[in-house]
């Protein structure tokens, strides 16, 4: 029997010299005690060492995938091919298949072998000669990091959480600028309150403020670079007849420097956006063109992975990111919520209240699939995604229209009943029961209760 042992620097081809002790499984390990005995047990035929580290990963990576590498052919061509009678003891099961089928070599893999296999490594470094320990330490040590860094690379698990990254950042700077830009209104407020109710937009205030200073300076600043030119006429007009204090220029040197932390977080906010859309595109790109990149980024994040919100169905798809209200719902016998953070998607925002129960259920079982498709398909496109959207689209503009005309529509009349003596389109006439419950419905009568004492 052969036995194919895989190390860090290379494939070892060993001879079993006595085959009788393989028997005894759980004795096999005293065999392997001393150099000596393992030498009388086991006998080195063929070492094929790795010529870089680049070869020794792509080895470990077939291995680990039960496939057969180029390097482990050739091994076995040049070697075990010519004692093709022999049995080949390996210790994958699946990788025995693979080259039983390709090779045509019987493999075996059983106890005794892993227990084999054991007693090998345990006295790898005298059983294996011309290769000194130290070099053997080596190439583990750099097999061992290059392996990390393709499994890291490579891994479906790993390929999403940047995106779980950018939009939880991409939270955290929304509720920032929130306080940070109340807090520049509040206390630029006191000096100049009525530039607050002009100026709406944000951005646009604090990079006024910012070249303003105070309140004085606005007859002669130039704000045409960031405002309208009637806005800026009314800004100059009411810094006339303000109501605001008096400040200090430490006060004004603080509230621009507050000004400046907006400005910067409100750009880098802009370019983070802009890397998810992009993220986005490359890993999911159909569950992005059916719910949009946020809502997307946000289902991977709260399930955690690409993969793991690909194994929800769509039920739960649909509510995820509801599971208080579901469980409130559940608690008090009350009605489950419809919708989650699929909510915030562009087509269950456009529909009106009666129809978005419908849209959502529709869009989430649509957005499983595309889930599904992105977390494992091969293709990259968004065609699927492109597709299932202009049918929920119809289906959207087709819900909405029979809304409308079944408000506009007139109630049945009298003509449209059928009577009750009136065949039906299949000959039959109706039962009896039928024709006097029919009777009753068109000329109902009054109930009459009697009481007897």
């Amino acid at each position: 029997m052969l036995v194919l042992f895989e190390t860090a620097a290379g494939y070892a081809i060993f001879k079993v010299l006595d085959e009788s002790k393989l028997q005894e499984v759980d004795s096999l390990w005293k065999e392997f005690e001393t150099p000596e005995k393992a030498n009388k047990v086991v006998k080195l035929k063929h070492f094929e060492k790795f010529q870089d580290t680049t070869e020794a990963l792509a080895a470990a990576t077939a291995m680990t995938e039960g496939k057969m590498g180029k390097s482990l052919k050739k091994v076995l061509k040049k070697v075990v091919a010519k004692e093709a009678h022999e049995q080949l003891a390996i210790s994958d099961a699946k990788l025995g298949g693979v080259i039983k089928e390709k090779l045509n070599l019987s493999c075996v893999h059983s106890p005794a072998v892993a227990e084999l296999m054991r007693g090998i490594r345990t006295q790898m470094e005298s059983l294996i000669t011309g290769l000194p320990p130290r070099e053997i330490s080596a190439m583990s040590l750099g097999l061992a990091h290059s392996l990390s860094r393709y499994k890291l690379k490579f891994s479906p698990d790993k390929v999403d959480t940047m995106i779980v990254q950018a939009i939880s950042l991409l939270d955290d700077l929304d509720k920032e600028l929130n306080n940070y830009i109340m807090r520049c209104r509040e206390w630029y407020g006191w000096h100049f309150p009525e530039v607050g109710k002009i100026i709406t937009d944000n951005l646009a205030y604090c990079k006024s403020v910012r070249k303003i200073g105070a309140r004085t300076n606005v007859a002669t600043t130039d704000l045409s670079e960031h405002l309208p030119e009637e806005v800026e006429a009314e800004v100059k007009l009411a810094a006339e007849i303000s109501m605001g204090t008096e400040v200090s220029e430490e006060d004004i040197g603080n509230i621009m420097h507050l000004c400046d932390q907006v400005i910067e977080i409100t750009e880098y906010r802009t370019q983070l956006y802009d890397y998810l859309k992009n993220r986005m595109m490359a890993i999911a790109p159909n569950l992005t063109v059916m719910v949009g990149e946020l809502v997307g980024a946000r289902l991977i994040s709260h399930a955690g992975s690409l993969l793991n919100l690909a194994k929800h169905p769509a039920s739960t798809v649909q509510i995820l990111g509801a599971e208080k209200a579901l469980f409130r719902a559940l608690k008090t016998r009350r009605d489950t919520p419809k919708y989650g953070l699929i909510y915030h998607a562009s087509l269950v925002g456009q529909t009106s209240a009666k129809n978005k129960g419908k849209i959502s259920r529709m869009l989430a079982a649509k957005a499983s699939l595309a889930i599904r498709y992105d977390a494992l398909g091969e293709d990259t496109n968004a065609e699927m995604g492109v597709e299932n959207r202009a049918k929920l689209e119809a289906r959207l503009r087709h819900l909405e229209e029979k809304g409308v005309s079944s408000s506009l529509s007139l109630p049945l009349t009298a003509r449209e009943h059928r009577p009750a003596d009136k065949p039906l389109q299949n000959g039959n006439q109706p039962s009896r029961v039928t024709q006097v419950r029919n009777r009753e419905k068109m000329n109902p009568l009054p109930l009459i209760f009697i009481w007897f004492h």
